[in-house]
């Protein structure tokens, strides 16, 4: 049995900051996550993406964000528990009961739930799935790997075109394959990307992967019934993926569309459990990671007087700590 003052369920950047500023408030801090390691889907899916919308930076790659939101935290020495999935959630009296699947349970007096958007499983190309791991990839988290390759971009989204920016400079070539002959995509990155001479292909898709060890090339097939080969070595499917919130849905929490129903204090319908960043729902929420900041923050203040009745809400301004 593992005790602490709140328990923080999600290690993205709105779990870090909860951690940070838990540990600000005087509070031991234990941080949960089934990844093995923190950043959430920044660490998992794009962490040499550029980020913009965090305050201070005009941009930053997301590995240096999640760096940098771990050595915030770490100024309070939270207890992180990484690789273990949260599967039962019990409200008591004075204290809120979570046991994972691996068998450790944490007794907290809140717990903030920070799960983004759960666990979550790329949408697969409808051929040359044999060849993951061995040319075709879902994300990009290292993109030298990738340099002076052919690259195949399959998708119309934004993370389609932002792994074409990324990788511009470092790959061969790149070429986007998109089904349709509109994008859903930013429009200011569709326009870049097509700034940067990389070739678009619409109303086309991946009709057949050749390879033996390792992928050489693939055949397009066009709307027209037309087909192409491209020669390449890396198949990058940015086909979107499904989420799944998993065991959450039995917490007895209030769902709407797998996000959890929060009130402006961040508190959820289940005492002593409150919810922050892209997993909690509000009228007006906006998934921002800058918004989700605010919310980690919102959460932990209103959870003080579970906490430390003796402590208000509002922590005071932090410029003045050291007054």
């Amino acid at each position: 049995m593992t005790d602490c003052d709140v328990l923080v369920v999600g290690a993205g950047p709105a779990g870090l900051y909860a951690a940070y500023y838990a540990g600000f408030r005087g509070f031991s801090v234990v941080v949960l996550d089934v990844l093995e390691e923190p950043g959430g889907q920044i660490s998992a899916m794009y962490p040499e993406k550029d980020i913009f919308d965090v305050a201070g930076f005009p941009a930053i790659k997301g590995r240096d964000l999640v760096s940098g939101l771990v050595d915030q935290a770490a100024q309070f020495n939270p207890t992180y528990l990484l690789g273990e999935l949260a599967t039962t959630l019990v409200p008591h009296d004075d204290h809120v009961s979570v046991t994972t699947q691996q068998g450790t349970q944490i007794r907290a007096k809140v717990v903030i739930i920070t799960g983004g958007i759960g666990s979550f499983t790329p949408r697969q190309i409808p051929t040359g799935v044999e060849f993951e791991g061995r040319g075709l990839v879902y994300f990009v988290p290292r993109l030298e790997e990738h340099r002076d390759k052919d690259v195949v971009i399959v998708g119309g989204g934004d993370s389609a075109f932002d792994w074409a920016v990324s990788l511009d400079g470092i790959a061969r070539s790149i070429t986007l394959v998109h089904r349709r002959d509109a994008f859903r995509a930013h429009a200011a990155t569709v326009d870049l990307v097509k700034s940067k001479g990389i070739e678009l292909i619409t109303n086309s898709e991946v009709s057949e992967v050749h390879g033996d060890h390792h992928i050489t090339g693939v055949t397009l097939k066009h709307k027209d019934g037309t087909m192409r080969e491209l020669p390449c070595q890396t198949v990058v499917a940015a086909l979107g993926f499904i989420a799944n919130i998993g065991p959450i849905t039995d917490w007895g929490l209030t769902l709407e569309k797998r996000h959890i129903v929060v009130d402006s204090a961040m508190r959820t319908n289940v005492e002593r459990v409150f919810a922050a960043g892209d997993i909690a729902t509000f009228a007006g929420k906006v998934a921002l990671i800058s918004v989700g900041f605010g919310e980690a923050a919102l959460a932990v203040n209103n959870a003080v007087p579970f906490i430390d009745p003796s402590q208000g809400v509002f922590p005071g301004h932090s410029s003045g700590g050291g007054e």
